[in-house]
């Protein structure tokens, strides 16, 4: 098993409650009021990115963006790492997931994760497409000390698999690397190595970036977004960074939820490359979110969120551990998810940012020039303190194609991959501010959800396509100048603010570090670059 030859007990894809009476045994998590498990991962709540490496080797390193995204190690270096991580999961108690990535049967990839902590695995069981369990393989490890009422899938070949063992801490000056923590993806071997950290989502955002790499070679686009489908088949796709709403947005009781966070677009359409989703949970209440809060139930996996010890009742709405707060349930929790996973090409595609400066309109239409600059672009604006605490300032956050930290490849690669799919299935697209529009965070509430999902809803039945248009003097988006349910001033020049002057003051800076930004792409195309905001 991938270099591990002694062992002890190994659990080969055991069901989710044996998972959760073994994490609650072992005393990695806690059952809430809601069936959910409340797993604690430590000091790392969330991704470690200058933690990330790629394994420099010959049959991928010319392909890769090398940088800070994709920080190189030596192979020499890497083995090394390898063989110390290996031999400290040598005669300790494992859990195995045998499933896949991908919906679309054509394009699936079969994976393996092995872990040491028993949540981590019932994590990857939620959140990745399951296999069916079969007869007893010839294929467990040697020495490997395996439960009589669990067995490797039959014929199961994972394409790749993923090693985590997250306790297991790096020497940061002997293995060359940065922190005691690690992620590293050996493209040559297949593998993922994870050490370090407890939080779960390194496991699912290192398939991600697998499969940026991976399919793009297949002519598949891979995309950081949510999405979902209308009675009548159409399609929308979401991109959007953290907080930004894409996972809300796209779980609409109106409409069927294909998934919440990575897809691919074939010649065929789109498919989901998983079977669960990983909500952000701070604030969340059954008002705002009903799929979501009715998804967690026991089977659930919720992390980092404070739980009154007697009750065993979760508030969401504490920030203490983190801001982060997350659950990972899976697809058939939401009751309107669609079982397939896949869908027919896009007809929309909505760009989410939650804009805390006030600039951006609240919805506006894109020429296919600026949805290839805006992707590229793939901003928000990121907040250093809560909503609540106005003496912190927003700062700006580009991340490249929505999705930078998992791109393996270079970015042009699938910006180009987007512009084809658009012009050849005749998508749409379309911006959404889910933050502040005309003042900026600190000096007026942060646009309603409710209004949010009207401008979706909008977009989809084509009544904003209908509106009259005006181009934002600074982004020159097609604005709407009236929309049903949206105040006209919302919609106006300089979007209702209350100070015109500082108004202008801040959409002229904002276009600044969008420029800024953008002479990184110094490859792409005149007419994208002039797409871009006017300073």
């Amino acid at each position: 098993m991938d270099g591990l030859t002694e062992t002890g007990a190994v659990h080969w894809n055991l069901s989710t409650p044996a998972l959760v009476e073994i994490s609650i045994r072992r005393g990695e998590g806690l059952l809430t009021s809601s069936g959910a498990l409340n797993a604690m991962t430590g000091k790392r709540t969330g991704r470690s990115p200058r933690d990330k490496f790629v394994v420099e080797e010959p049959s991928s390193k010319d392909r890769i963006w090398w940088g800070k995204v994709n920080q190189p190690i030596s192979e020499k270096d890497y083995l090394a790492l390898r063989k110390e991580t290996l031999a400290y999961l040598q005669n300790r108690e494992l859990f195995v997931l045998d499933g896949f990535a991908g919906a679309d049967p054509r394009y699936t990839m079969p994976i393996r994760v092995v872990t040491e902590l028993a949540w981590h695995s019932l994590f990857v069981k939620q959140l990745f497409r399951r296999a069916s369990v079969g007869a007893q393989s010839s294929a467990p490890a040697v020495g490997a000390k395996t439960g009589a009422e669990t067995a490797p899938l039959q014929s199961h070949t994972p394409e790749w698999t993923v090693i985590n063992a997250c306790k297991f801490l790096a020497d940061p000056k002997k293995h060359k690397i940065n922190s005691e923590t690690f992620i590293i993806m050996d493209f040559a071997r297949r593998n993922v190595l994870i050490g370090g950290t407890e939080y779960a989502g390194e496991m699912k955002k290192s398939l991600f970036s697998v499969l940026n790499y991976v399919l793009p070679l297949k002519g598949v686009f891979p995309m950081h977004c949510s999405a979902n489908v209308g009675t009548n088949g159409d399609v929308a796709l979401f991109f959007g960074l953290s907080g930004t709403g894409k996972t809300t947005l796209s779980a609409d009781p109106q409409r069927g939820l294909i998934g919440d966070d990575e897809h691919g677009w074939s010649d065929e359409g789109v498919f989901n490359f998983e079977g669960g989703c990983y909500a952000k949970c701070i604030k969340m209440s059954h008002e705002r979110e009903p799929l979501i809060w009715n998804a967690i139930q026991f089977g659930s996996v919720i992390e980092n969120v404070a739980v009154n010890p007697e009750t065993r009742v979760p508030d969401y709405n504490d920030d203490s551990i983190t801001e982060n707060t997350r659950c990972a349930y899976p697809l058939d929790f939401i009751a309107n998810a669609v079982p397939s996973g896949m869908g027919g090409h896009p007809k929309a595609i909505v760009f989410l940012a939650c804009d805390a400066f006030g600039v951006m309109p609240p919805v506006a239409r894109l020429t296919p020039a600026q949805a290839m600059y805006h992707f590229m672009a793939g901003y928000t604006a990121s907040l250093a303190g809560t909503e609540a605490n106005t003496g912190k300032d927003p700062t700006p956050t580009f991340s490249t194609c929505f999705g930078a930290p998992f791109l393996p490849l270079p970015p042009q690669t699938y910006a180009k991959m987007l512009a084809e799919k658009m012009q050849k299935h005749g998508a749409k697209c379309y911006l959404l501010n889910t933050g502040w529009v005309g003042n900026p965070f600190g000096n007026g509430p942060r646009f309603s959800l409710k209004l949010n999902r009207e401008h979706v809803t909008q977009i989809l039945n084509g009544m904003l396509d209908k509106a009259q248009f005006r181009a934002d003097s600074t982004f020159c988006f097609e604005v709407p100048t009236a929309l049903p349910g949206t105040a006209p001033e919302c919609l106006a020049p300089r979007y209702g603010a209350k100070d015109a002057a500082d108004y202008d003051h801040r959409a002229k800076d904002l276009a600044a570090k969008f420029v800024k930004n953008f002479d990184q792409f110094k490859g792409a195309s005149a007419e994208i670059h002039a797409a871009g905001p006017k300073v």
